[in-house]
């Protein structure tokens, strides 16, 4: 029996394969690049270039893993992330904490549903659906402990050091001493999507631009199996962004909210 021929690389993975080796020197935890390496990249190799060069650099932060020839280029603990860095300029960048994923083994509580259905039948997105879970639920209200108010979805916008960044929606909140906050969200619907700390930064950038009196705590939301969103909240100290807090929101028929449940939820620190 012959054997298989082994898998042909896609060319979004031999380009920025080229780019990187192209410009690492062993040591390195910063190598940038331009949107113009990606052109030269693709005619060194002879591959044609994609017709949606930005879906490249989009593809390596949030999808898609990059090779072994560049992984292996990370000392222990740490992993490459590209980072923005203006108008069509990039920046490979060594990090701790690439992607955000949920815990398997946090409790999950359970949320009496509260979206319309006729909204639920018309989502046209994983991502739309879950925006639209976390406003009728108000569970970025439940999560935060504070009343909160969606101001834009999709702000899309120019940051100083980074060009252009988007966030999936922008809610303003206020608590009960009077003190405001902007909490960023990212929601990420797909199974093969998730949470890359690159868009943290940008949300918390994008904040320190554009609401400077506000306090800024982002948030991450992820769907999960069994109509179960994680939801993830963050802040920057000493050692970059940390996240400060995770919980799970299983989102259920009013009639499956038990009396036992009530009183499980009655306990501090539930």
């Amino acid at each position: 029996m012959a054997e298989k021929a082994p898998k042909r690389r896609n060319r979004y993975t031999q380009i920025i394969e080229t780019i990187f080796l192209n410009r690492y020197k062993p040591g390195q935890t910063e190598v940038s690049f331009t949107r113009d390496d990606i052109a030269k990249a693709a005619s060194e190799i002879d591959i044609d270039l994609p017709k949606n060069t930005g879906d490249l650099v989009y593809s390596f932060r949030y999808r898609a893993r990059f090779p072994k020839s560049i992984t292996q280029c990370a000392p222990p603990d740490h992993s490459w992330i590209i980072r923005p860095r203006g108008p069509a300029k990039y920046l490979f960048a060594l990090t701790k904490t690439p992607r955000i994923i949920p815990s398997e083994i946090l409790t999950k509580t359970k949320i009496p549903e509260a979206t319309p259905g006729i909204i639920a039948k018309y989502a046209l997105s994983d991502e739309q659906a879950l925006l639209a879970k976390l406003r009728y639920n108000r569970l970025v209200d439940v999560f935060t402990g504070v009343t909160c108010y969606s101001l834009q979805s999709h702000l899309r916008t120019s940051v100083p050091d980074m060009g252009q960044v988007e966030t999936d929606e922008i809610y303003i909140g206020i608590d009960r001493r009077g003190a405001h906050y902007v909490f960023p969200v990212q929601a990420k619907g797909g199974s093969n999507d998730q949470v890359g700390i690159v868009q943290i930064e940008q949300d918390l950038a994008l904040c320190k631009a554009k609401f400077p009196a506000l306090i800024c705590r982002p948030i991450a939301a992820q769907f999960m199996a069994g109509n179960l969103i994680a939801l993830f909240l963050f802040s920057e100290n000493d050692n970059g962004l940390t996240v400060d807090y995770e919980k799970h929101y299983r989102l259920v028929p009013p009639d499956q909210m038990t009396d036992k449940d009530l009183e499980e939820y009655r306990k501090p620190g539930v």
